[in-house]
């Protein structure tokens, strides 16, 4: 992954018990992330998350789905520190691995799944490098394999609240090549890719959540 400039509300972690990192964000959204995959997830199998930040969320995921097994990634050795420290007491999680999902053929390093799952990451990375995050993606999801994508999105190319705005405006001041993505130009790469786009969902905080299907 690119290493990107980025201001200093987008990827923000402080530090808690331990090797814990405690993201504000992931504070907020786990609970109704946690909700969307319960209803949009399969029952069973095996799940990937890219990009786990500080573990917050996948430690709640396998805790409300202990019918899958959990694979959490990231790039950075302090992130993967706080993954073990929130989900060593699970029986469900594998330890972290470090995978950076923009990069080609990191699909040929991991098993095949029947679920990835994608937090807060496509406004942080240039439009090639999602469009290669969701094509690993694709071919590492198993025959009905479900992708879910979670973060905030133009809709039809509008930013359509003056925080977006803002927000959106600040990322892109840092690096011209991030920002926003509009949901036509994901659903399309989802499409190009075989995975078909079977719900847009409105989530809090005027954030979209994707979730698509491998045919």
């Amino acid at each position: 992954m690119t290493a990107r400039k980025l201001p200093p509300n987008a990827s923000v972690a402080t530090e808690g018990e331990g090797d814990k990192l405690i993201a504000p964000a992931a504070s907020r959204n786990a609970a109704v992330l946690c909700d969307l995959l319960e209803r949009t997830a399969p029952p069973s199998g095996r799940a990937l998350e890219l990009a786990s930040g500080t573990g917050q969320h996948i430690s709640g995921f396998a805790r409300r789905m202990p019918g899958l097994h959990w694979q959490p990634s990231e790039v950075t050795v302090e992130r993967r520190a706080s993954i073990d420290a929130y989900t060593r007491d699970l029986p469900n999680i594998s330890s972290a691995v470090h995978l950076n999902a923009t990069a080609p053929d990191w699909h040929k390093t991991i098993a095949r799944q029947d679920l990835v799952v994608l937090i807060n990451l496509l406004h942080l990375i240039s439009l090639p490098e999602a469009e290669t995050l969701i094509a690993e993606a694709a071919y590492v999801l198993n025959a009905n394999g479900r992708l879910v994508l979670y973060g905030p999105f133009k809709r039809d190319g509008r930013l359509t609240s003056d925080g977006d705005q803002r927000f959106h405006d600040a990322l892109v001041q840092k690096d011209s090549e991030i920002g926003y993505k509009d949901d036509a130009q994901i659903l399309a790469v989802l499409k190009d890719h075989a995975l078909e786009p079977i719900e847009v969902v409105e989530m809090p905080a005027n954030n979209l959540a994707f979730v698509a299907q491998k045919s």
